[in-house]
């Protein structure tokens, strides 16, 4: 997975045309979409904290402040998205990349961009619906505000995703053209082939269009359902944005049953305003805001100083920075984007074989995934908690603190055993002022993660008001007492970049949701009774496989293949559901469950020949992807090693929450 490009493939013989600046018009619209954002980001960073305050003082909290920091997330969510789409940035497959340029890669753009745009134009549609029915009711937040007001954020934002997928598809306007004919009729198929699709009079349509009337009808919605899924699937590959393929399915799912779409923004609506959520987007910003400045290089020197003299520690360096930058922003990809530049030399000069080096990097870059606070452990204790399992986001952090040690351990030791022996490299010499004067140096920097364990497991804040707390002090910290980060210049910038990165996750989210509702509740016919699909997959899973060691081998198997295709965020909302009630069949317990899902995922992350990881190394170091897939067996090997120690010794996750009674 990556993120798309901003531009076209041109064909050799053709360059590209210089970028025209952007009218007045269009520089004042993007100021506004960004000012919206970062104080969306501000608000839901001050309201959290005041909440507390006022709570420890005893005294009546802002109303309506947990309600509007919940719809923060939505609205960072939607505008998000849409100033990723803006960009060129929506989280795609980074397959598209092999394509030949010219005009196969051309036409590729212009056809994943149709059909993203009828998807996104779909849930515009839907969400009009939704706000239109949500204005009916009389709730009121807080002075005078409406839900309906902040759901406005919905058909905005996906009609602006939507517009800039149009104008992404083409360089030109021939290409732009294309798309959006494709797009528009399509469309208006879909909406006079089944009535119930939206409620808007065909008259509606433009009269250019009214030629689908005549075709639509013949139709059935079920006779295009698996033709639908084949398009949706191709527009992925050829390099349309994932939520596409996500939000799609569930557009198509109910299409083909005859059900109207304005169900889907609720399902959205529901999950991005969850009262956890929040949290995901401040320690996002944490680990852009320690991205952007200079942490990388400070923390860099302080385990270099107390690691570095000894064989393989600059290994170990590479390995404890990557994870500390990857337990933020709970993006591996992220993690080797940002670092790479900076560690690779650092393991060649210390006598690493290019290969070795290469390896290292990429394996390291999504380590961090199981360490507190990243960002799935949240997500999965959400929506494991929807699934009526005993996880909280507080036991999921102490479950997950041992199998993450026990993976950087396993990699630390291949890392060892990688480097050069002291006849062909010698090391420096451990200096105890220096690692003292590092350590002091990234002060600010290691007390970020202190401070935050430290309120949450104290019970002295929720996760999300630490999170505000974490962000307020990394903001302040690389601000005012760093000066690494200007408040009027590059502050702005990484804010907006910040709800750039979240944006996109929080809409694959809520799509992801749609879907996943929608398997939920699907009945099927068997033996002439409806019974749920669900309970019809445990019945035949528990039926097929007896023994519960069997079922967690297949089960690693089956993680493992999903974290190849899909992103660790829509894998928990669509995943999860279906797999919890098959491992409570098998008494597996949920936090031990959330472990093996998560490790396994961060696994599929390396696995040839498609893991997102692989991809982004293949970008980041400009290497043929053959020789990352090379690179990077030795750390696929020992991490599958310690995957099955966490899947077969259960201890390693449930004994801290145990001895901590949690």
């Amino acid at each position: 997975m990556t993120s798309a490009p901003a531009s076209d493939v041109q064909s050799e013989a053709q360059p590209p045309a210089p970028a025209q600046a952007p009218s007045l018009i269009v520089r004042i619209f993007r100021l506004v979409e960004n000012t919206i954002v970062v104080l969306t980001l501000a608000a839901m960073m001050i309201l959290p904290l005041l909440e507390s305050l006022f709570r420890k003082l005893a005294r009546p909290g802002i109303s309506g402040s947990t309600q509007f920091v919940q719809h923060g997330s939505l609205i960072l969510g939607l505008l998000g998205g849409a100033i990723a789409a803006r960009q060129g940035r929506l989280l795609s497959m980074a397959t598209a990349e092999f394509l030949p340029k010219g005009w196969p890669s051309a036409a590729a753009k212009v056809f994943s961009g149709a059909v993203a745009a009828v998807i996104s134009a779909a849930l515009c549609i839907a969400s009009i619906q939704y706000v239109i029915e949500e204005y009916k009711s009389t709730e009121v937040l807080a002075y005078g505000i409406c839900p309906w007001m902040l759901e406005l954020a919905m058909p905005i934002g996906f009609g602006l995703i939507a517009l800039r997928i149009v104008l992404h598809s083409g360089q030109g306007w021939r290409g732009r053209t294309i798309a959006a004919v494709l797009a528009a009729g399509t469309l208006a198929f879909l909406v006079l082939s089944n009535p119930r699709f939206a409620r808007w009079a065909p008259e509606a349509l433009p009269a250019g269009l009214a030629w689908a009337g005549k075709i639509a009808p013949t139709i059935e919605p079920e006779t295009l359902f698996w033709p639908a899924l084949g398009v949706l699937l191709a527009s992925i590959f050829l390099g349309g944005p994932i939520f596409v393929m996500l939000g799609g399915a569930a557009v198509v799912f109910f299409w083909s049953d005859v059900r109207t779409l304005a169900s889907l923004p609720i399902d959205h609506y529901k999950l991005v305003t969850n009262p956890q959520l929040p949290a995901l987007a401040l320690f996002t910003l944490v680990g852009y805001v320690l991205a952007q400045g200079g942490a990388s290089a400070r923390l860099v020197r302080v385990f270099m100083a107390w690691f570095g003299w000894a064989r393989g520690g600059p290994a170990v360096v590479t390995i404890l920075v990557c994870a500390f930058f990857t337990s933020f922003t709970g993006a591996s990809g992220v993690t080797i984007l940002a670092l790479g530049g900076l560690l690779m030399p650092a393991l060649l000069s210390a006598g690493y074989a290019p290969r070795r080096a290469l390896g290292l990097l990429t394996g390291a870059g999504s380590l961090g995934m199981l360490l507190p606070p990243c960002l799935p452990l949240i997500l999965y204790a959400v929506i494991a908690s929807q699934q009526r399992m005993d996880v909280t986001v507080e036991n999921m952090f102490l479950a997950a603190i041992g199998p993450g040690i026990v993976l950087l351990v396993v990699t630390g030791a291949l890392g060892w055993w990688m480097g050069p022996s002291r006849k062909q490299y010698t090391p420096p010499p451990f200096r105890l002022r220096e690692g003292l004067a590092a350590l002091w140096g990234a002060k600010w920097e290691l007390l970020l993660p202190v401070l935050c364990l430290t309120v949450i497991f104290k019970g002295w804040m929720t996760v999300v008001e630490a999170s505000a707390l974490t962000a307020l002090y990394a903001v302040l910290s690389q601000t005012l007492l760093r000066l690494d980060l200007k408040f009027t210049c590059k502050l702005p910038r990484v804010l907006v970049e910040t709800a750039l990165v979240i944006g996109g996750v929080l809409l694959i989210l809520g799509v992801a949701q749609m879907l996943t509702n929608y398997i939920l509740y699907k009945q099927i016919i068997v033996d002439d009774i409806d019974i749920p699909l669900v309970d019809y997959l445990v019945d035949q899973v528990t039926a097929a496989v007896k023994s519960p060691l069997l079922f967690l081998l297949l089960l690693n198997a089956f993680l493992l293949a999903v974290g190849c295709l899909m992103d660790v965020y829509s894998a928990i909302i669509v995943i999860l559901p279906l797999l919890a009630p098959i491992a409570m069949r098998y008494d597996i317990h949920p936090l031990h469950l959330g472990v093996i899902f998560l490790a396994n995922l961060e696994l599929g992350f390396l696995t040839p020949p498609v893991g997102m990881n692989l991809f982004l190394a293949s970008y980041r170091f400009n290497r043929p992807m053959l020789e990352i897939c090379r690179a990077i067996l030795p750390i696929l090997l020992v991490q599958l090693i310690g995957v099955l120690l966490i899947t077969y010794v259960p201890q390693i996750a449930l004994l801290l929450p145990q001895w901590l009674g949690k």
